[in-house]
């Protein structure tokens, strides 16, 4: 876009080329414009850091704000006005923003069964520990996922869809999010930032872990207690106790858990598929459940659902199933790394099959094989590489 000072412009352009204006009108440099109406001879003015200044009415419409940055100076400035950011444009940077920060919910989860372990835990604010709570409260129970309406509850409460529900709420309900694991971290997170426990920032290696949609279903085991040592080191001579490094530690295991949460919901915009991770109770601990759920239209016009599961739990180890259903016709596939755990699992085969009829399903494939499928994504495994 050429720029043509007006003539009352051109005082305040020749006055400013030596005055502080000069400094932000150099090349290179991103001034915010606005239009302000057309002038008697039919030109646009414009509004341009501290200058007024007037150009030939563009083809296309201008916002009524917008950026432009400097080309080049002289009688007649070039100016490049500058497009705003796409929607796409805008998931990427932040996801490379989150990418870095991310982590699996497996740390925070054993921080907060050590913390339950422990007496430390009485010592803590009461709105922290109440915090604390209903963090523990929006774990789910075996139980509570065995059936398909508290699966679809617990997928619900996953922390992927909060914003959609409460955008769609018809009335503010503060309820909507108290069971939901979002919710619940941003409250823990809040408090904690409110107490000045700021969390460190992440520092992986040469190269940052990618999304979940381009890694595939990987079964996570419980991660080791590492704050246990850091809570007993604190109890010692019966003096009183510097909670500064656990909150702190605990706000990186929250600030680590929501930004594995946004980067899914972030994927979650761009494709037809959903991994939804969901904490559960297990015995003497927590573990993770991954989903991965993906819709398809089909050939013979009747849905397509395949839904992908992994999970690690102590007694059988590392697990990874499928299921494709078609209109009325399922398919499993499963898969074990103990051999001892595939044949626990084929010993309810049969009960499997008399379910999957009990519901009006046709069961076309049931099996199940020891060691973990390879993922197979075609997507680039790293994203993002940071360098010194």
């Amino acid at each position: 876009m050429i720029i043509q000072p007006t003539s009352l412009a051109a005082l305040t352009w020749a006055g400013a080329a030596a005055g502080s204006s000069a400094e932000s009108w150099r090349i290179g440099n991103v001034l915010l414009a606005r239009p302000l109406g057309t002038s008697a001879q039919g030109l646009l003015v414009l509004q341009i850091g501290a200058l007024t200044v007037t150009t030939e009415t563009p083809d296309n419409p201008l916002p009524p704000q917008f950026q432009v940055r400097v080309l080049s100076l002289g009688a007649q400035p070039l100016l490049e006005v500058l497009a705003p950011a796409s929607p796409e444009q805008a998931v990427q940077r932040v996801l490379r923003e989150r990418l870095p920060q991310q982590n699996g919910y497996a740390p925070l989860l054993a921080t907060l069964t050590t913390l339950a372990q422990r007496p430390v835990l009485r010592q803590l604010p009461p709105p922290l520990r109440t915090a604390l709570a209903l963090l523990e409260h929006s774990i789910r129970t075996p139980e509570e996922i065995r059936s398909g309406p508290g699966l679809r509850e617990a997928v619900l409460r996953s922390g992927l869809f909060l914003e959609t529900q409460l955008a769609s709420a018809d009335s503010p309900d503060a309820a909507l999010g108290e069971d939901d694991w979002k919710a619940a971290l941003l409250r823990l997170s809040s408090l904690l930032q409110a107490g000045g426990h700021v969390p460190k920032p992440a520092t992986g290696g040469p190269e940052t872990a990618p999304p979940l949609q381009h890694r595939g279903l990987q079964a996570q085991p419980r991660a080791l207690p590492v704050i246990a040592e850091l809570v007993d080191n604190l109890v010692e001579n019966d003096q009183p106790i510097d909670l500064h490094p656990l909150l702190g530690r605990l706000h990186a295991d929250v600030h680590a858990a929501l930004a594995r949460l946004e980067v899914a919901q972030l994927e979650s915009t761009a494709t037809a598929a959903w991994i939804v991770e969901i904490p559960l109770q297990g015995e003497h601990g927590q573990d993770v459940l991954q989903l991965q759920l993906e819709h398809s239209a089909s050939s013979e016009d009747s849905a397509s659902w395949t839904l992908g599961f992994a999970l690690d739990l102590p007694p059988l180890g590392p697990l990874q199933g499928e299921l494709q259903l078609r209109g009325l016709r399922l398919s499993v596939r499963l898969w074990a790394q103990h051999a001892a755990t595939v044949q626990k699992l084929e010993d309810r085969f049969t009960q499997l099959r008399h379910a999957v009829a009990a519901n009006g399903l046709s069961l076309d494939q049931l099996s199940c094989q020891v060691g973990l499928p390879q993922t197979g994504q075609s997507r680039h495994a790293v994203l993002l590489k940071t360098t010194a």
